[in-house]
């Protein structure tokens, strides 16, 4: 139905001003929705890079990769490293004190003297990596797939209890 003291032109016209008003209006919504809408962490791939002594400390890291890198003593300390790819990284020395590293990719990775006291490994696959002399004191290792000789060699040092789950480190690991 047309509106009284419209003619059929008239009206489209109107219609078309109006249709155009409330595009415009859901588009600048939509636009202002989008550049106020920033993720808290975005994914990274830092694959093969040189990041030695490189500080990393309290960063959301999250769904990063870092396969293959050279992170030697780097300071990733209280990081939320959640879903991380360390395929293949070289950690030796690196500072991993209070970091969450729950469901990572640690598998042929070196954390040869690196410092995971209070870490969260929670759910880390870890089966080829080398943990020899690693600070590992309140580091909860619940359903951490470890080879058997690594699992053995770290229950020789395990002790403390994580202070953000209240797991006993060597009850984790299996340690008998």
């Amino acid at each position: 139905m047309i509106p009284e003291g419209l003619n059929w032109i008239q009206w489209q016209h109107c219609w078309r001003r109006v249709c155009t008003w409330l595009g415009s209006l859901l588009l600048a919504l939509t636009l202002a929705w989008g550049w106020l809408y920033i993720p808290s962490a975005v994914a990274v791939d830092y694959n093969r890079e040189f990041l030695v002594s490189a500080d990393f400390s309290g960063k959301d890291l999250t769904d990063n990769s870092f396969t293959k890198a050279n992170l030697r003593g780097a300071n990733f300390s209280a990081s939320n490293l959640r879903g991380v790819s360390f395929f293949g990284a070289n950690l030796e020395g690196a500072n991993l004190e209070g970091a969450d590293l729950s469901s990572t990719t640690l598998d042929s990775a070196r954390f040869v003297n690196a410092n995971l006291k209070n870490a969260v490994l929670e759910g880390a696959f870890a089966f080829n990596t080398k943990f020899n002399g690693a600070e590992i004191e309140g580091a909860d290792f619940t359903e951490v797939l470890l080879r058997e000789d690594m699992q053995e060699l770290l229950c020789e040092t395990a002790k403390g209890v994580n202070p953000t789950t209240g797991r006993a480190t060597r009850e984790t690991l299996g340690c008998f």
